[in-house]
């Protein structure tokens, strides 16, 4: 692993994406569990990216502009539902527990199936890992299963920061009404620009 690898992954987790949206807003609705239940989930999703990245399934799907059109389609398409839900939820935006718990199984389910129906993953790793990798050394493969770890261990590290620090400021946030509206308006936008943005994403 190099300093440049580590830094250029540390750049591109922490630029906010859908599952940094998603983990912010579990903390702020849920605390510190949510958030954690959210940051293992979304990191787990990855790793279907990066197993489909260096058996050559990625290939396949770049291949094939079908299964390419399909999964992002579902993705855009769950996105967009993501959005709608931000904003019809008013009652996940409070504090003062008078409201039922968010499922932790919802939670779970929401955040490995945001990271799963999100191909640019999968086109990140097919791009990326390579370039810190020897063509035709032997031990090409067993590298680009290393780096996938950091990364995927940096994806908790960052997600599960950005969660508690949501966690930890929800009370001050979401005690004010007006604020917790804007958040909930802000997090739908959110995911609707990432679900515009990943329709015009071309294999």
């Amino acid at each position: 692993m190099t300093v440049a690898f580590l830094l250029t992954t540390i750049m591109v987790v922490a630029t906010p994406g859908a599952g940094v949206l998603f983990t912010l807003s579990a903390g702020l609705t849920g605390g510190h569990r949510a958030a954690l239940l959210a940051a293992l989930s979304g990191t787990l999703a990855t790793l279907p990216h990066l197993v489909a990245a260096v058996t050559g399934l990625a290939a396949l799907l770049h291949s094939s502009a079908l299964a390419f059109d399909l999964v992002k389609y579902l993705g855009v398409g769950y996105l967009l539902w993501l959005a709608l839900a931000t904003v019809r939820e008013r009652g996940a935006f409070t504090v003062d527990g008078s409201g039922p718990a968010r499922p932790a199984s919802r939670i779970i389910g929401s955040a490995l199936a945001m990271n799963l129906l999100n191909p640019k993953l999968t086109i990140f790793f097919v791009a990326f890992l390579p370039q810190f990798v020897q063509p035709g050394s032997p031990g090409a493969l067993a590298r680009m299963l290393g780096l996938g770890a950091v990364f995927t261990a940096t994806t908790l590290v960052v997600f599960v920061g950005y969660g508690l620090c949501a966690a930890a400021v929800r009370r001050r946030v979401l005690d004010r009404p007006r604020v917790a509206d804007w958040l909930r308006r802000c997090f739908a936008g959110s995911f609707l620009g990432l679900g515009l943005l990943l329709a015009r994403a071309e294999a």
